[in-house]
């Protein structure tokens, strides 16, 4: 289940409308992943693995700890979704790659998970533009390079 993280009570309509969206798309990830048969970490860690990556990278761009990233694999692993192997450069540290039927799956999941373009669909492509230009602005500060 998404829990929100915004605050209990927006104080500005700019915060209630972040918070709204933020709260609609949780809401669809997850029912996403649900109608794949994934938790939300699942299809995450999925969405993760377009690359090989090791394991500590992998738990370093999720923002979790490691053995969390471990138990995740594991239930990947059961259901042959993902595969760990050999680094091609160490040996004695293995990455994780997604499985042909690991691809499959997740492309099945983005198809579904239609929220953004649904949502985009909804603006011109010059409003487009300026709420990427925005969200950016939001996220890193006005001096952002992309702004």
């Amino acid at each position: 289940m998404a829990i929100p993280t915004g605050p209990v009570t927006a104080s500005t309509d700019a915060e209630r409308a972040m918070f709204d969206f933020v709260d609609a798309y949780d809401r669809a990830y997850e029912n996403a992943a649900l109608e794949h048969g994934l938790s939300v970490a699942q299809a995450c860690v999925l969405g993760r693995l377009a690359r090989q990556v090791g394991m500590r990278e992998l738990a370093d761009e999720l923002g979790c700890d490691a053995s969390n990233v471990t138990q995740i694999i594991r239930r990947l692993e059961a259901r042959g979704l993902v595969r760990r192997q050999p680094h091609p450069d160490d040996r004695r540290s293995r990455q994780i790659v997604r499985t042909p039927e690991g691809a499959l799956l997740y492309a099945a999941f983005e198809k579904s998970f239609e929220f953004a373009r649904s949502a985009a669909a909804n603006l011109t492509a010059r409003e487009q533009d300026q709420l990427a230009a925005l969200l950016r602005k939001a996220l890193h500060g006005p001096r952002d390079p992309d702004a």
